[in-house]
């Protein structure tokens, strides 16, 4: 299992409450384009409307740029293919509880794109100066204790 692209700041920016799958729908030349790593997830979220799940925000690069179609549109709109259960309780979550849901990475089973995206809820600017320092006195810790 292979991951093509992944949404580094996602983890820096939100507190991760949960993770869901989803499959994408997607054209055939995004599909290439995805397996070949040209796209971003930053800036990029799950939105529930009349229904249906959509990944908006996020950029997927043409495969090749002179056999692109003219109506392409890099940051379209994307279906995203979950079961009922999962959209009524993703749209319970970011509707009345009011958390966001987030893309953490595109990866593959087997044939099939996936997307990983979590409900998570925002983190205020001293809980990111607190994941620094943590992380700054974690590689302290490791670096004293490899030099001993």
């Amino acid at each position: 299992m292979g991951t093509y692209i992944q949404n580094r700041k996602a983890r820096f920016d939100f507190e991760i409450l949960e993770t869901l799958e989803a499959g994408l729908v997607l054209q055939g030349q995004e599909v290439k384009s995805i397996r070949s790593g040209k796209g971003k997830l930053e800036g990029a979220y799950v939105i529930v409307r009349g229904g249906e799940a959509f990944l908006v925000g996020a950029s997927v690069s043409p495969y090749q740029v002179p056999n692109t179609p003219k109506s392409y549109e890099p940051e379209r709109a994307r279906k995203l293919l979950l079961s009922k259960k999962e959209l009524a309780h993703l749209e319970l979550q970011t509707e009345t509880a009011r958390l966001t849901a987030v893309p953490l990475r595109l990866y593959n089973t087997g044939r099939n794109i996936k997307l990983e995206f979590a409900i998570a809820r925002g983190k205020k600017k001293y809980d990111k100066r607190e994941t620094l320092k943590a992380r700054d006195s974690k590689r302290d810790i490791e670096r004293t204790l490899k030099s001993q």
